[in-house]
């Protein structure tokens, strides 16, 4: 059995060294990969957008099953191109995956259905979006309507602060293209919560909650990025929350799109913020989140493929979907300066074994002259599984302390908020 896994980060990565413990598999090949995938499968290719020359490698290899997992390829159709030739996918198809190309099709689609999430205006024009923020509610949150590498969001704390957020998405297209169009969103509090879902479009089978921390320093200060860091399960999402948000959001969601003709299997990833009138949607993506996915996979006690497969058929409601009763901790390892300016180049060193059994998931490198060097903002994910909490968060930090490169920098307190809501509780 071969298998073509589209992308290169540190979430694909965890998708393969899971779909490894299936012995059905001969072959991975990543598409492209990474320097450090390379040790669990064959890297090939330029770019996980190449959508003909996936197809034509695809078909050239005689690939078996191809699990899509990046917001772009999903967005321009790699789903439909691989299945045209014969070849059966994990992901959704283009028509689906516009629940994250779009947020204004996804804030639409909330609306209509009665799915909830912040109250919002959309604006394609910078003078009518700057003239609304001088009586918007503050904060406020400024979203490009496209996708934009998980970066695309920004929350003034102040009028002007909004008004430069406007002009740099709209006017200078920080977010190139994905700005040219925005939604301004009402500010919601309360904590939040990720769950990636297996559906297809009929089951929804949620999977182990997860807390990112997007920002880029100590205590949620400094800028957005594509995660720091993530623990699992998230304490804030109780019994009580996960069958509000079956009901009321997760469902809803599934019947939305069959009723859009918009039939969504994969992955369906639902950001919420748990309000004080109830959980909410902050966002839709169309894929595993990155780097939620490397805390979710390691607690899955169920052979990933086989849930792939059964997504793909049409079959989830048959498989077998479990997870440990354990926690996990994902410490980003980054280049100093992410998400803005950096430098990259500088060889990696790690331990040959990490202590506890932690893994790691690479991101952003590549080899050079037969090392490990960085490549990319986020750079090294790693992770530790224990019994507790507290546990998996100390064995990740001891993990990733055995770990160098010149310009490294992690966050120092991934996993503390939730600890210190457990000790509430």
């Amino acid at each position: 059995m071969k298998i073509l896994v589209v992308g290169g980060g540190g979430r694909e990565h965890a998708v393969i060294k899971k779909l490894k413990e299936n012995k059905e598999i001969t072959e991975i090949f990543a598409y492209p990969g990474n320097g450090g995938i390379a040790a669990d499968a064959t890297c090939v290719g330029a770019s996980a957008t190449d959508i003909d020359g996936i197809v034509a490698f695809a078909k050239q290899t005689g690939i078996d099953f191809a699990v899509v997992t990046p917001d772009d390829p999903l967005i321009l159709g790699a789903v439909d191109a691989l299945s045209a030739v014969g070849i059966p996918c994990f992901g959704p198809e283009k028509k689906a995956a516009i629940i994250e190309g779009s947020k204004i099709f996804s804030k639409n689609l909330m609306k209509k259905y009665g799915i909830p999430t912040a109250a919002y205006e959309v604006f394609d024009n910078a003078a009518y979006a700057l003239e609304y923020v001088k009586t918007a509610p503050i904060p406020t949150v400024i979203k490009a309507d496209g996708p934009a590498l998980g970066k695309g969001v920004i929350i003034a704390e102040t009028r002007d602060a909004a008004e430069a957020a406007i002009r740099s998405v709209m006017e200078d297209k920080i977010f190139g293209a994905s700005g040219a169009k925005i939604v301004i969103e009402e500010f919601l509090t309360g904590p939040e919560v990720s769950v990636l879902s297996f559906t297809d479009g009929k089951t929804v089978v949620p999977m182990i909650s997860s807390m990112d921390h997007k920002r880029a320093l100590d205590g949620d200060k400094g800028l957005n990025t594509g995660g720091m860091g993530t623990v699992a399960p998230n304490p804030y999402y109780t019994e009580d929350v996960a069958e509000t948000c079956m009901q009321k959001i997760f469902l809803p969601t599934i019947d939305a799109m069959n009723r859009e003709g918009r039939t969504f299997k994969g992955c369906l990833y639902f950001g919420l913020m748990i309000t004080k009138d109830g959980p909410k949607v902050i966002e839709y993506n169309c894929r595993f989140g990155d780097p939620e996915t490397q805390v979710v996979l390691p607690l899955l006690d169920s052979d990933l493929f086989t849930i792939m497969k059964a997504v793909s058929e049409g079959r989830l409601a048959e498989a077998d979907v479990k997870f440990k009763h354990d926690s996990a901790c994902c410490v980003i390892l980054a280049s100093d300066g992410y998400p803005q300016k950096y430098a990259t180049g500088f060889e990696i060193s790690m331990p040959d074994k990490l202590p506890h059994g932690a893994q790691v998931f690479v991101a952003g490198a590549k080899q050079k002259d037969g090392k490990l060097v960085t490549a990319g903002g986020r750079v090294l994910g790693v992770t530790a599984v224990a019994p507790g909490l507290a546990t998996a968060v100390e064995q990740a930090y001891d993990a990733a302390k055995t770990i160098r490169f010149d310009n490294a920098r992690m966050r120092s307190d991934i996993g503390a908020k939730a600890l210190a809501i457990i000790k509430e509780i």
